[in-house]
């Protein structure tokens, strides 16, 4: 099987690359240890029990007020860390990086309005927010340039950890190594799997847990409604769980992972894990990848699984490998929340085209700056 070649290897090491890993996957690829087939869950999806899915109370009620002070009081005591998982390539946006194309004009894109978010979570509680970006070899410099280029990440500035997520190679059917047209080899990120090891890693999570942290929100850079919120904050800290995932109602066009009952617990179990011909519509919430941990929980190595996914890469098929977040579901106590998905307050507004971007510019203006116009 084709290899690297040191150069290539000095780069791809920068970012945790696995050698050894990389030449297993080839293995059972080419034995057929690993393919569309092999994703399929082993036993049967069930519906969670009822009472599974929790709501947050009413707005304004006493139980409500009283999740909003256990968030607020962790937010000022310095406890609450934001996570944005920035290392996608962004293929539906026209590969750019995402994290930096402009939102509400030039300067508020993306990340610039997360970063508003969290600033402005901290000083309504009177504490800080530290931000962790986990970008990938793709994202890096882009990112890092970015926040260099812009003034407002310095008008209030919060702690702001740049880490790398890791890096694999992509391969053919056979298990070979596949090539673009001008013979250069494919890197990609392997998942937003890659979380809670790279978190762990870098020492970012040990120093957020030695300077007092203990919740963490994690996010995608493009759902601009998962913003920081004392009241989930606190349901996640009130329900005593190691993890609260966010989920949506399901509409009909809606595809994804939902909370299944499975191998006697409720977890996440996403798409490419369905057998052919299962029907999702059992469940009527799905994932929208907006976490809460209990940092402490996350100080352990983690067995997620590893799955086949096809892309089209210059017009052929190249397979990659990838491991997803919500996996850890199977390991921490969870806590299963329906949140809003409509209206001023939604946590759930993904943007994965620029179509999808100038149709929901108006109700982000909305969200970020009290029904203020966008700036085109």
């Amino acid at each position: 099987m084709t290899a690297p070649t040191e150069p290539q290897l000095a780069f791809l090491q920068q970012f945790g690359y696995d050698a050894d890993l990389q030449r297993r996957w080839q293995q059972d690829l080419a034995a057929g240890r690993l393919s569309l087939a092999t994703n399929a869950v082993t036993g049967d999806l069930l519906a969670p029990p009822p009472g599974t899915v929790q709501k947050l109370p009413g707005s304004g009620t006493k139980a409500w007020r009283e999740l909003e002070r256990l968030g607020r009081d962790a937010i000022g005591r310095g406890e609450v860390g934001v996570v944005v998982l920035n290392g996608g390539m962004a293929t539906r946006f026209g590969g750019v990086v995402k994290g930096v194309v402009p939102v509400l004009g030039a300067s508020r894109s993306f990340l610039g309005l997360c970063v508003e978010d969290v600033q402005a979570a901290a000083r309504e509680a009177q504490g800080r927010i530290p931000l962790f970006l986990m970008n990938s070899f793709a994202t890096l410099a882009a990112t890092e340039q970015h926040f260099a280029q812009h003034e407002w990440f310095g008008k209030d500035p919060a702690e702001i950890v740049h880490f790398t997520q890791f890096v694999a190679l992509r391969m053919d059917k056979k298990g070979e190594l596949f090539r673009l047209d001008n013979g250069e080899l494919s890197p990609y990120g392997p998942g937003h799997g890659d979380f809670p090891a790279a978190f762990r890693r870098c020492g970012a999570l040990q120093r957020f847990l030695d300077g007092g942290g203990r919740w963490l929100l994690v996010r995608n850079v493009d759902n601009l409604g998962a913003r920081v919120d004392p009241v989930l904050l606190g349901h996640h800290i009130q329900r005593r769980c190691e993890a609260t995932v966010e989920l949506a109602p399901k509409w009909p066009e809606d595809v994804g992972g939902s909370p299944f009952q499975y191998l006697g617990r409720t977890q996440l179990i996403e798409q490419v894990r369905f057998r052919p011909g299962f029907d999702p519509n059992i469940v009527d919430v799905f994932n929208t990848n907006t976490f809460w941990f209990s940092a402490q929980a996350l100080d352990r190595d983690f067995d997620l699984g590893w799955y086949y996914v096809e892309k089209t890469v210059e017009g052929r098929k190249a397979v990659q490998v990838e491991h997803l977040v919500g996996e850890l579901t199977a390991f921490l106590s969870t806590n299963f929340l329906q949140i809003r998905r409509s209206g001023k307050h939604t946590r759930f507004l993904p943007v994965k085209t620029p179509e999808d971007l100038a149709a929901a510019r108006e109700e982000i203006a909305e969200m970020y700056d009290d029904g203020g116009d966008a700036d085109a």
